[in-house]
């Protein structure tokens, strides 16, 4: 029998090749599949790397997936830091767009720079607000943030659903349940061939990075994620930490469902979020919790996403064998970060345990 025991004496490079080995592993196993499929591997292979980066056109692409997932994952991390297990990426995110796509749909006559900040401003208030409440009643009652948080996922989506269905649905839509679209002036304009998001999301891990390393605010969320036993010793409130770290955190997941529905869909849909907040939590936790190091795991993903997509055209291979690849990869990668904080070892006898 085995048994599992914390790592003591682990170093940058045993845990560099730990991860090494499981990107490996997770190849080998990927190529089984596909050979099972009856498709050449290191074609398959060649062909998602060439359909994430193989031209520039899909570089941008890649690049566009990227973008929501590197700033969703900012926004987690700030509440993982403190220990708030925010699962409530994908509703933060819809609750944004609604905000913003609110100010899109009904001051389109402002000009163009002023409507796009109304609409930043709103997409971070309103994720914010879907954010505060779980951590409201945190405070309040000591509610499980996990359940919560993934519960208003739902009603968001569900909200959003509504809106399309009945008192948003495009009367010009012939019947199709969808939200118009928006004016030229909500749209965000392209920065060397990718909207502008791509700009103002490196800007925000900047400054998240510097605040969380180096700031008053980035200290106080460290000492409550560590202890709050500790915090309220050291004269922190705790519970005002708690609520403005989560009014952030939704805050910078309501941006991106503010810069998905302006610059990729160009209108609201209940499908905007496309999975970002749930793949953020992954993206997060590989990361270490590190903004800096979020960005190539984002890119990362964001390339299996584009070179799944594409293999399932160029080999004709099924959306589920897709996906089953993705997981494959997925899994093995997750399983390193186990194998980098663990060790298992053989279970003592009751005899040695006495001694």
């Amino acid at each position: 029998m085995l048994r599992m025991v914390k790592r003591t004496d682990m170093t940058s490079d045993k845990a560099a090749l730990i991860r090494v080995f499981s990107i490996l592993c997770a190849l080998f196993t990927a190529g089984l599949f596909i050979a099972i499929m009856g498709h050449n591997p290191i074609h398959v292979f060649s062909s998602m790397f060439m359909g994430a980066f193989g031209s520039v056109f899909r570089i941008k692409d890649t690049l566009t997936i990227s973008i929501p997932l590197i700033l969703t994952s900012v926004g987690i991390m700030i509440a993982f830091k403190m220990k708030f297990w925010n699962i409530g990426g994908e509703g933060q995110i819809l609750m944004g767009a609604f905000f913003a796509s609110f100010i899109a749909l009904n001051f389109d006559s402002v000009p163009k720079p002023l409507l796009l900040l109304m609409m930043f401003i709103a997409g971070f208030i309103g994720g914010g607000l879907w954010a505060l409440l779980p951590a409201f009643l945190k405070v309040k009652f000591d509610t499980n943030e996990t359940i919560i948080t993934l519960m208003l996922n739902y009603i968001a989506i569900k909200w959003i659903t509504y809106l399309q269905y009945g008192p948003w649905k495009d009367p010009k839509s012939m019947g199709f349940p969808k939200i118009a679209n928006f004016s030229d002036a909500a749209i965000l304009p392209k920065i060397l061939g990718v909207h502008a998001g791509w700009l103002i999301t490196l800007v925000i891990v900047v400054v998240v990075a510097v605040m969380m390393k180096y700031s008053k605010k980035g200290y106080e969320i460290a000492v409550v994620g560590e202890s709050i036993d500790t915090a309220k010793y050291s004269g922190i409130n705790v519970n005002r930490v708690i609520l403005s770290a989560l009014f952030v955190s939704g805050g910078l997941c309501g941006i991106v469902g503010m810069m998905e529905a302006s610059a990729v869909n160009q209108t609201l849909t209940a499908s905007l979020s496309a999975g970002y907040g749930y793949t953020a939590i992954i993206t997060t936790w590989l990361s270490a919790l590190n903004a800096a190091v979020i960005i190539p795991v984002s890119i990362l993903f964001a390339a299996m996403i584009k070179g799944g997509s594409f293999i399932q055209t160029a080999f004709q291979i099924p959306q589920a064998a897709a996906d089953v690849l993705q997981s494959i990869i997925l899994f093995f990668v997750i399983g390193s970060e186990f194998f980098v904080q663990y060790k298992l070892v053989p279970k003592s006898s009751k005899k040695e345990e006495r001694t």
